[in-house]
């Protein structure tokens, strides 16, 4: 029998008048079967269904709560803007402060304008990088996600260096045709790609620190010789922070990497759950933008009161003493407990962490690329998965995703998810004798 507002009946629901059930791809649970539940309110670091169910939560909404779920201090300030007004579509001094606050916080940042969502900052960044440059090509790396915009949702080609294909369908083969597709972490296709197309490359856009082919770091021969060839060449570097911006880092992995990106996107944590994203950099590459400059760009809701509030409010506690140092102390106990488990049970497993965000594979090594992630055991990802879930431990419905920490994570929660963590292990245990 199902019951009334149970999640399989919502999700059925769903299905009648919404594409999927879901507005999201990856929440419906197709990469690991079985059907997802319905959130209807949270707190710190759990969410409840609407069944009553409690999860301790790993996505984080998927990187943007790193302060906890209704932050009684973050609520309060929204709550005071909200009544003053939802939008006013003109200028608000909140613009200023939040401008001000990105570049105090990333000085390399030194003009900065906000949008609504990732997918448009990174839309607009290439845009701007093309206009300044006055060049046509932009380069890219496989496993990257950069939002859904045209001439970034691309697969690669069969070549060390090629250019991309559409990854799905609605694209025309003409709006990717000057994107270049090349294996993150790989220095000689990159030297290659320079070589062939330098003076023509507008942008390299990169995830500093991968995080939607599960967390995928660079190398250090990788990032320095991606640092130099845009240097060399004039060729603008955009770092992709929408996920590792006040993530990994107060500086953001620029701070970790001491790469001072020509334009940085940020996004999530920003915006702390608000629809809240931009970009930024050089002055001289900024005011480019309309309407200083030739390269047009605009949006009715850019700069809500709202989401700059929220957003600034989460600035405020990010940069209390002890925040990162607790973020970083919770991950390395978490990964280094589940690789503890693994070897107990003898399954193939590894972990890595940067920060606030971590990731787990079902391999023996940490992968450097895409293609090492697909390598991955996603029979047991699927097992360890759904027994975290019944368990009342949620991770990202992926393993082709990162997952986050938020201060709300405290030893205790850790203890407990790595208690729930030896019973899935023990299962794949079995499943792998049977």
């Amino acid at each position: 029998m199902v019951l009334l507002n149970s999640n399989k009946e919502l999700f059925k629901i769903a299905k009648q008048y919404i594409p999927g059930g879901v507005n999201s791809p990856v929440r419906s649970f197709n990469s690991v079967g079985g059907e997802p539940f319905f959130t209807k309110m949270a707190h710190d670091c759990y969410l409840i269904d609407m069944e009553s169910k409690s999860y301790i939560d790993y996505v984080s909404s998927w990187g943007a709560n790193i302060v906890g779920h209704a932050n009684e201090y973050v609520i309060d300030k929204v709550i005071k803007a909200i009544k003053k007004g939802f939008s006013f579509g003109t200028p608000t001094e909140l613009e200023i402060e939040f401008a001000k606050r990105i570049n105090q916080l990333m000085p390399h940042i030194e003009k900065f304008r906000v949008v609504s969502s990732g997918t448009e900052a990174v839309m607009s960044a290439i845009r701007l990088a093309r206009g300044y440059t006055n060049r046509k090509y932009i380069v890219k790396f496989e496993g990257c996600y950069h939002g859904h915009s045209d001439n970034l949702l691309v697969s690669a080609g069969s070549g060390l260096a090629t250019f991309g294909n559409p990854s799905s369908k609605g694209i025309c083969p003409s709006s990717v045709e000057n994107t270049l597709i090349l294996d993150y972490n790989d220095t000689e296709s990159l030297f290659k790609v320079f070589e062939n197309y330098g003076r023509d490359i507008a942008c390299v856009i990169i995830e500093p620190f991968a995080g939607n082919m599960n967390l995928v770091k660079p190398t250090t021969k990788f990032i320095n010789a991606l640092k130099t060839l845009c240097e060399d060449y004039k060729t603008l570097l955009i770092f992709d922070e929408v996920m590792t911006g006040f993530r990994v880092a107060l500086g953001g992995a620029g701070e970790l990497l001491n790469i001072k990106a020509d334009i940085t996107i940020l996004g999530k944590i920003i915006g702390g759950g608000m629809p809240l994203a931009g970009f930024g950099g050089r002055a001289d590459i900024m005011d480019f933008l309309s309407p200083l400059g030739a390269v047009y760009q605009a949006g009715t809701l850019s700069g809500n009161p709202i989401a700059l509030t929220c957003g600034l409010a989460n600035l405020d506690l990010i940069t209390i003493d002890g925040f990162y140092s607790h973020l970083i102390n919770m991950a390395k106990i978490l990964t280094d407990g589940l690789l503890n488990l693994a070897r107990k049970y003898e399954v193939r497993f590894s972990a890595d962490y940067i920060g606030g965000m971590f990731g787990f594979y079902f391999m023996p090594n940490i992968p450097i690329n895409f293609k090492e992630v697909k390598t991955a055991n996603n029979d047991q990802f699927k097992i360890f998965f759904h027994k975290m879930l019944e368990q009342g431990v949620y991770f990202a419905p992926s393993m082709y995703e990162a997952n986050f920490l938020c201060i709300k994570h405290e030893l205790k929660v850790i203890e407990d998810t790595l208690f729930k963590a030896e019973k899935a292990f023990s299962l794949i245990a079995d499943f792998k004798m049977g």
